[in-house]
């Protein structure tokens, strides 16, 4: 612990402009606090700085561009269920902004000495459900394990396709415990088409902010088992992913039999141009609803100008070229012509194992 607090510190006292005093200074209390408790814990200014580097860092987002206005929630000091839950509540209603999307993360306390103190079960805070039916997939098939391990603990949902799971919380170990989100903090937005008027019947929407919810952002040493956090969306996402993956929406066929495709073979491109029209619904649909979201050929052009400055400050950037490209037209961005180094630089946020799958 102490050789990565060690450069956790020199890098970010560095960056915040601090003196060569002040960053030996504060590491003999943090080696004093080690050698006493086997743990040191961060100021808010470290935190704070810390989170936004662990966005800088990370390989995978295209969004990096805005890592300085991470808004970061101290939220180490709660204890029960209840007032994690709380804050979780006070993150979705500050991050939503009535749809001018605020990046923000709320951290909670550390593992210390091994104890795992809090753990957030679900994989965004705001996500549909998903059952296994007769006919296939109510709602969501990435959250059927999820629901499955909700109903088990006394949820019960009214099997949409638009069901919004419960939150999960547990600490120290604990019995988890679910909670409602209340209905009224939840902004989502109808998906609509600027020239077809069907679009509409399909009855698709989508929520606003996509909070982050069970990775571990990990500075200096100090890992941080719960620790959510968000941006916005890039239209892809939704689009794209979302409501085009066969195994997600599979909204493909459905909409380019709307359209009147020819479906009968693969090379009149039907599943290409339903899904332009897709991702166009989705961008027209939440710019109309005043709901914040990039749309691919910008999110690439805002990671250039990252790079950019990334390059002015003497910081070489890594990245995961399988996931920066976007999954829509990727040639036609400067990232799809580019290499990127993947290895990974801390502070970061880091996989986890997920509880509920522990579960029989």
């Amino acid at each position: 612990m102490w050789k990565e607090a060690e450069i956790f510190i020199r890098n970010c006292y560095n960056e915040l402009g601090k003196s060569a005093a002040e960053i030996e200074r504060r590491l003999r209390e943090i080696k004093k606090e080690i050698a006493a408790t086997g743990f040191y814990k961060h100021s808010y200014e470290e935190l704070e700085h810390g989170a936004r580097m662990a966005w800088r860092n990370s390989n995978r987002c295209i969004g990096r561009l805005f890592w300085q206005t991470l808004h970061v929630f101290d939220a180490r000091h709660l204890e029960t269920e209840e007032e994690i839950f709380e804050s979780l509540l006070q993150h979705i209603e500050f991050a939503t902004n009535k749809g001018k999307i605020r990046p923000a993360i709320t951290v909670f306390k550390p593992v210390e000495n091994g104890v795992e103190n809090v753990r957030i079960w679900n994989h965004q805070l705001i996500r549909y459900a998903g059952y296994e039916a007769e006919h296939g997939v109510i709602g969501d098939s990435s959250s059927i394990s999820f629901t499955k391990a909700c109903e088990q603990m006394g949820w019960k949902g009214e099997r949409t396709h638009f069901d919004i799971l419960p939150l999960v919380i547990q600490v120290k170990g604990k019995e988890p415990k679910w909670f409602e989100i209340p209905k009224e903090l939840i902004l989502e937005v109808p998906i609509e088409h600027p020239q077809f008027s069907w679009f509409q019947d399909l009855q698709l929407k989508w929520y606003a902010v996509p909070i982050i919810s069970d990775m571990c952002l990990e500075i200096g040493g100090i890992r941080y088992t719960a620790a959510p956090f968000n941006g916005w969306y890039m239209e892809t996402e939704i689009g794209a992913r979302n409501f085009a993956d066969d195994y997600r929406y599979n909204m493909l066929p459905k909409i380019a039999s709307c359209m009147g495709l020819d479906m009968s073979t693969n090379a009149t491109l039907w599943k290409d141009k339903a899904l332009i029209e897709l991702n166009i619904a989705v961008l027209h649909s939440y710019k109309k609803a005043g709901v914040s979201i990039v749309d691919h050929h910008t999110a690439a052009q805002q990671f250039k100008l990252f790079e950019q400055k990334e390059q002015q400050a003497c910081r070489h950037v890594t990245g995961d070229w399988t996931w920066l490209i976007p999954p829509v037209s990727p040639a036609t961005t400067h990232i799809f012509h580019k290499n990127y180094d993947n290895i990974t630089v801390t502070p970061n946020y880091f996989y986890q194992e997920r509880p509920y799958e522990k579960m029989k």
